[in-house]
């Protein structure tokens, strides 16, 4: 889930912040500029784990900040393929689910990977999964009593397998002009998110699977 990636870059310590050591101002400026941010191709950068070089602060002409060429290590989130996580559902909608890690909100779970016959209720804003249903169509789903229904609910914690991950650098700026007219602009798009699947046995609510080997249990001990 968490990696180390090796970074360089030239990094300025404030004035302000010359009485401080200049390994721990460094630290501080580097996660300043760093921490939450999305690199392409990287992932989510947290903190910084070590300086592992430093290079002696040069004053710009200009500006009185003492430069640093760096090279550090940072503690980057970035779930490999196929790898199994925990994660919470944050909202569901027709398209699928968004699942959030807490610090980590771009998770998203489309239709495709979605158990089953799974079908979106929209009265309870949640999918639901009808095991060993000969319901084809949504409707039909949509007609089954509620008690066979396995509902994926708000806040609640599953287990996803990470499918893929996409990076988008979209540019910055006002909405491009053509032939004189303005053009909307496009819904900005999460510059890191992570598809993940739950279609799966073993993967969804972890209650699922916890009441499952419970049964399990007292069946063994009949």
């Amino acid at each position: 889930m968490f990696v180390l990636s090796i970074i360089k870059d030239t990094i300025p310590v404030l004035p302000a912040n010359f009485g401080a050591p200049p390994h721990q101002a460094l630290i501080d400026e580097i996660n300043k500029k760093y921490a939450n941010r999305a690199l392409h191709d990287v992932g989510l950068c947290i903190c910084v784990f070590d300086l592992a070089e430093a290079g002696e602060g040069k004053v710009r002409y200009g500006d009185g900040s003492l430069w640093y060429k760096v090279k550090f290590r940072m503690v980057v989130f970035r779930p490999f393929i196929s790898e199994v996580i925990l994660a919470k559902v944050k909202s569901s909608d027709e398209d699928g689910m968004r699942l959030s890690v807490g610090f980590f909100d771009d998770m998203y779970i489309p239709l495709a990977y979605l158990p089953h016959p799974a079908t979106f209720d929209p009265n309870e804003r949640a999918h639901f999964w009808l095991p060993d249903s000969e319901a084809k169509t949504t409707h039909e789903r949509l007609e089954s009593p509620t008690s066979e229904r396995m509902y994926i609910d708000q806040g609640e914690i599953i287990r996803v397998r990470v499918e893929a991950d996409e990076f988008y650098d979209d540019e910055p700026g006002p909405p491009k002009a053509a032939e004189g007219v303005a053009v909307n602009r496009e819904v900005r798009r999460a510059p890191y998110s992570i598809i993940c699947s739950i279609a799966e046995q073993g993967l969804g609510p972890v209650a699922w699977w916890k009441s499952a080997q419970a049964d399990g249990a007292l069946m063994d001990v009949a």
